[in-house]
């Protein structure tokens, strides 16, 4: 309910004031001569109310409610990271597949951005491999929705919700060659790990050639002048080989079961 209230107290006069729910306006605020039942109710005047702050939240609020209620379910799961601009034709997308295929044949769910590129092939080769395959899409301007490989896919409007969604249903990160999506992804994951956010999460790079050189400026400058410790860099795993790529992921799964 919509007061306006002027309470003296002590001598001293309270200014008007005007409450919606637990707001309270005051002095040059309470210009707003409706209700929130009559506006709530009102089909007429402008729609730009959709795009305030407050509207943002209860759609950031849906979005983990939607992505939480539709993965709860997901089994044990890794996700793989990668290039959307790689093309069908590039070894890199077989080697995708191929991945999705084992990761699928050890028991894993395999969830990517549901994009095209790399992240098609691994939901691809999951799928063709009869396993789980997930796609966490993402609202963008020059991406066209999830690729026809994802069994099970949902959309997000905001990066921080679909990261969130990453971590908490994945035992692991591997990352294919990729840009700054993928490093991006990439460098959180490190920080939660070695901030102590999530535990046992390995962090696979695969392909040296790719990622040799950021592994070596990690460690031969960030390391090298005392920005991290030598325990850091076992946070990154880097390797040619999908078994042991899929070793890794098993190995820390198993530690995980062990401990809960």
């Amino acid at each position: 309910m919509t007061e306006v209230t002027r309470n003296i107290d002590n001598g001293d006069e309270r200014p008007s004031e005007r409450r919606q729910g637990p707001v309270v306006l005051r002095r040059g605020r309470q210009s707003d001569d409706t209700t929130t039942d009559q506006r709530l109710l009102d089909s007429r005047g402008p729609s730009d109310w959709v795009h305030t702050d407050p509207w943002r939240v209860l759609r950031i609020q849906a979005e983990f409610v939607e992505g939480f209620g539709a993965l709860a379910e997901v089994p044990r799961a890794v996700t793989v990271f990668g290039s959307a601009r790689t093309p069908r034709d590039h070894p890199e997308y077989q080697l995708g597949r191929q991945i999705g295929a084992a990761l699928a044949g050890a028991g894993f769910a395999a969830i990517t951005g549901g994009g095209p590129g790399a992240m098609e092939a691994v939901n691809r080769g999951a799928s063709e491999a009869g396993g789980l395959s997930v796609g966490l899409g993402i609202e963008l301007p020059f991406e066209q929705g999830l690729n026809p490989w994802v069994d099970l896919g949902v959309n997000f409007r905001y990066f921080f919700a679909r990261k969130t969604m990453f971590v908490k249903y994945s035992q692991a990160f591997i990352c294919l060659p990729g840009g700054f999506g993928t490093l991006d992804e990439l460098f959180e994951a490190l920080t939660l790990v070695q901030t102590k956010k999530v535990t046992k999460f390995p962090v696979v790079l695969f392909g040296t050639s790719y990622w040799g050189g950021l592994y070596d400026w990690v460690r031969d400058t960030v390391l090298a002048e005392g920005k991290i410790n030598e325990r850091d860099m076992t946070l990154l795993h880097v390797t040619d080989d999908i078994d042991d790529a899929v070793g890794v992921v098993q190995e820390a799964y198993k530690a995980w079961e062990d401990t809960h």
